[in-house]
């Protein structure tokens, strides 16, 4: 058996006039913020979508979908992870476990969690039971703990299923 591990890790911007979209749910924050990037900005899809790449050494999510291309602009970013998704099983591999944290000081995530695992689950083609997602603080420090932004840390298990 072989196995790959990987890492992935994302932080987008908090501010105005953008939707807050964490594992795909729609979110509302309490001062009407949302993360700024090209796509919709899911930093846990984002750092999800990084461990897989990064598990197989097949760079980043910039390289695919590069924020400079116009045809990513406000993308879903559970659809870009199904894309990677992809790449990890033509390449003989399959997902045996992701785990992923959220750090953020607001909103409240905990009650959004089961759909966020949901949803990656269903884009993903893995059982729920597969996917681990968890929300922290920054206990007011750094850039999450300011309320300037939002991040997230992802690892994933890949095993091998053909060569």
């Amino acid at each position: 058996m072989q196995f790959r591990i990987g890492n992935g890790y994302d932080i987008h911007r908090l501010v105005p006039g953008r939707a807050l979209v964490l594992g795909g749910v729609r979110l509302s924050h309490p001062d009407d913020l949302g993360l700024d990037g090209h796509s919709d900005a899911d930093v846990l899809a984002h750092a999800i979508m990084d461990a897989l790449l990064g598990a197989l050494s097949l760079g980043d999510i910039g390289k695919y979908f590069p924020p400079e291309d116009p045809q990513w602009k406000g993308s879903d970013s559970l659809k870009l992870l199904e894309n990677v998704v992809a790449l990890v099983v033509e390449r003989g591999w399959r997902i045996v476990n992701i785990d992923s944290v959220v750090v953020a000081e607001r909103p409240k995530l905990k009650p959004h969690i089961d759909q966020m695992r949901n949803n990656l689950s269903e884009h993903m083609g893995v059982s729920v039971d597969l996917v681990g997602v968890k929300a922290t603080t920054n206990e007011a420090l750094g850039p999450e703990g300011r309320e300037e932004g939002i991040s997230s840390h992802a690892v994933v298990l890949l095993e091998r299923e053909r060569i």
